[in-house]
């Protein structure tokens, strides 16, 4: 196969955007927020995550708020930024980077670049959030019908069990089969990549699986304790 100079600047770039994505995303605002409202580690207290749920319950509405804002914005921006920035310097056409389009691969990856920063903090010996919020942030970002659609199974597991982590995983689990409704021509790569994100997720929830097997999980209650996301 002859050497592609075009490529080998595609996935350079796209290697860059990873790489910036993961450190940017690995930006842990709810244990920053903790920090700043005067409530310490909130890894702490409650579920010792640093997500949406655990920052409400520890800080209070406003800091869970900014928490959740924070975390899916730094997800919209990083993924929405990259494109702009692949696209600059592969290709003058950044529909090349759609969904079903011959890179649509390079997104993908920088979605997944994402969602490790976040799981996998550098910033906090790469112990992090469950992926919640900074998964729909990339999905909104790039594949807005996919990014609002997982919020359906995320209500219907918390409305019917009131469980926020059975919601998440449902969410989780449901993202590939989005990705097959709404872009069947993506490539095999895309889907594989958010495949790997989904389980990644689940995977994100094993101690919330042995608590729902043992009936210890907590249930959402507006006031009570709450499940980290």
């Amino acid at each position: 196969m002859p050497f592609n100079p075009n490529m080998a600047v595609t996935v350079g770039v796209t290697v860059a955007c990873m790489v910036v994505t993961y450190l940017v995303c690995g930006i842990p605002f709810g244990f920053l927020f903790g920090e700043l409202f005067g409530k310490g580690d909130i890894r702490q207290e409650g579920s010792g995550n640093i997500g949406t749920t655990n920052a409400l319950r520890v800080g209070g509405k406003k800091m869970g708020a900014l928490t959740l804002l924070c975390d899916v914005l730094k997800g919209a921006l990083c993924v929405a930024v990259s494109h702009l920035v692949i696209a600059h310097f592969c290709d003058p056409s950044p529909t090349l980077l759609n969904p079903g389009q011959p890179c649509d691969w390079a997104l993908a990856l920088v979605c997944a670049a994402g969602l490790a920063g976040h799981m996998f903090t550098p910033y906090l010996h790469f112990k992090g959030g469950k992926g919640i919020a900074v998964g729909f942030g990339v999905c909104v970002a790039w594949i807005w019908p996919v990014g609002l659609s997982l919020w359906i199974p995320f209500l219907v597991g918390v409305i019917f069990t009131r469980f926020v982590s059975v919601g998440s995983m449902l969410a989780a689990i449901s993202l590939p089969f989005w990705i097959w409704l709404y872009y069947p021509t993506s490539s095999v790569a895309m889907k594989a990549i958010f495949a790997v994100m989904a389980v990644l997720v689940v995977w994100a929830h094993r101690s919330n699986i042995k608590k729902l097997v043992h009936g210890t999980e907590s249930k959402l209650s507006f006031g009570s304790k709450k499940e980290d996301r």
